[in-house]
């Protein structure tokens, strides 16, 4: 670890734990690379930076594997300026030259549109992340950048399936790669496997010097915050649900969901050969813990 976190570590406890925590976010994230296929040899990255926890550690994670990989690949680092009131739009630029990162500032005010089009008291995110998107393409475009690299974390991940469920209808999260709207890029999201947690650590420990969001994120009726506080309650009273969930994520079965998209059910025909795919909803005795009542009752 470098002096300025070693100076935050007083005690050898303190310096351990850091350099642990250090270790696996390179883990964590070196792995859903590799998982992924995320980098390769001469890609182009827009670094994706909000002035949070999250894009300061991706960026800060990102250089550090960068000088390691065993191929070549480019970081850029970008920011969209939206013109919030009180913005400091002095502390990225000042950072981002202090680390020697080549950069772009873009500045649009999309928050009087935003604040012109959402009424009083409904949640701006969904207009304030389009506006926000074509921004990102267009620059991504500008600078020759075939990878733009976005800061959510497994948490995001988590949150957005349960938004989907409980109000969209869909089992959909954020994929860890995905091709952009306009199919000019690849979108890719290098902290999948990181817990937030992890990341306010590291943000405190390398005192980032965080921006907060004055529109979307200080609105308290956001659904997405009652479904983190949601994880949060079943973390604390059943540990380890929310990373068995997140491991279902990873572990789909097409054809015992009811997707005619996902499986040819029409076609389906008796094989006459016995099939661990076979009609088996689940069996009791390889679950860790029963479930209980209080999970339904979290959920209302």
């Amino acid at each position: 670890m470098n002096a300025h976190v070693n100076a935050l570590a007083n005690t050898p406890k303190q310096i351990l734990e850091a350099n642990k925590l250090a270790k696996r976010l390179r883990r964590l994230v070196g792995t859903a690379i590799a998982d992924f296929n995320m980098i390769e040899a001469n890609d182009k990255i827009m670094v994706c930076l909000s002035g949070g926890k999250d894009s300061y550690a991706m960026l800060d994670v990102l250089m550090g594997l960068r000088e390691k990989s065993p191929v070549p690949f480019e970081l850029f680092a970008f920011n969209l300026d939206q013109k919030h009131p009180g913005y400091p739009a002095h502390i990225l630029p000042d950072y981002l030259t202090r680390l020697g990162v080549p950069f772009q500032i873009a500045v649009q005010d999309t928050y009087s549109t935003v604040k012109r089009v959402i009424p009083e008291g409904k949640t701006m995110c969904s207009l304030c992340s389009r506006l926000r998107r074509g921004v990102i393409y267009r620059v991504a475009s500008e600078i020759g950048a075939n990878k733009i690299a976005l800061g959510h974390h497994r948490d995001d991940i988590l949150q957005t399936f349960f938004l989907n469920a409980f109000f969209g209808g869909k089992l959909k999260s954020m994929p860890p790669k995905l091709g952009s709207d306009d199919g000019k890029h690849v979108v890719i999201r290098p902290l999948a496997y990181v817990e937030e947690r992890d990341l306010e650590a590291y943000s405190t420990l390398k005192q980032f010097p965080i921006i907060p969001c004055d529109l979307c994120g200080s609105q308290d009726n956001l659904q997405r915050q009652q479904v983190k506080l949601m994880l949060r309650e079943w973390e604390k009273h059943f540990p380890g649900r929310v990373e068995s969930i997140f491991r279902a994520l990873q572990n789909a079965s097409p054809s015992h969901l009811l997707d005619r998209n996902l499986f040819d059910f029409a076609n389906l025909k008796a094989s006459g050969e016995s099939s661990a795919e076979g009609d088996v909803a689940f069996d009791p005795e390889t679950f860790v813990e029963p479930i209980e009542k209080r999970v339904i009752q979290l959920m209302m």
